[in-house]
This record gives structure tokens, C-alpha cells and sequence, in this order.
């Protein structure tokens, strides 16, 4: 499975605000994570999602590396946000046996 290929499509659909995208890719006992909340289960990942989608007019996500190849994967990336605020984040990706992600844990650094 081409893992960093699901990464990048994940990363597309978020910039685009592509829920239904979104959640294609998320399994049912996704796992998210991050500086702000943390939440379980597909329903409340997508809340959340949805929730950041709609504080943002504009997303644009360029990825600076991606690290793994496995399940388990590292995407260093500049998020900027409604074209001014930068945000510089690492999201580390674990998918299941389908090919589901099943755990975001995103870190925020410093641009």
C-alpha cells in the first residue's frame, strides 16, 4: 500500500475543505489529536474537522517532508491559514489494516 500517496490525498482533501473526502479516508475508531483537543471515533474527528473548516476561509498546506513508509508516517508541513497565519506542524498518520487512517497526532512547532 502506498501509504505516503493516502497521506498526500488526505492532506489535499483537508486544504480543499473536501469533508466528504475527508472522511473516506478516516476509519470509524479514528483517534485525533492535537495542541487544542483530542477526540475518538470518526463522528467526533469529522466534528472537529468540520469545526476547523468553517474558522478558515483559505487553507493552503505545502508538505516539506514526509518521513516512513509504513502505517505509521511523519508529514512536516506549513499550513498557512486565510493567507496570513503560519502555522508549522507535524502530523504523525497511522492507518489500519485497510488503509483507514486510524490516529492523527499533530504537533505544532514554530515558523
Amino acid at each position: 500500500m502506498d501509504y505516503q500517496a493516502l497521506v498526500r490525498a488526505y492532506l489535499q482533501a483537508y486544504a480543499s475543505k473536501d469533508l466528504a473526502a475527508v472522511a473516506d479516508l478516516f476509519a470509524e475508531d479514528i483517534q485525533l489529536r492535537d495542541w487544542n483537543i483530542s477526540v475518538s471515533g470518526k463522528a467526533a474527528a469529522l466534528d472537529e474537522t468540520r469545526k476547523n473548516f468553517a474558522g478558515a476561509d483559505s487553507l493552503a498546506i505545502d508538505i516539506l517532508a514526509l518521513h516512513g513508509k509504513g502505517p505509521s508516517l511523519a508529514a512536516e508541513l506549513k499550513i498557512l491559514v486565510n493567507g496570513r497565519i503560519d502555522l508549522r506542524v507535524v502530523d504523525v498518520i497511522d492507518f489500519d489494516a485497510a488503509g483507514r487512517i486510524c490516529a492523527i497526532r499533530a504537533y505544532l512547532g514554530r515558523p
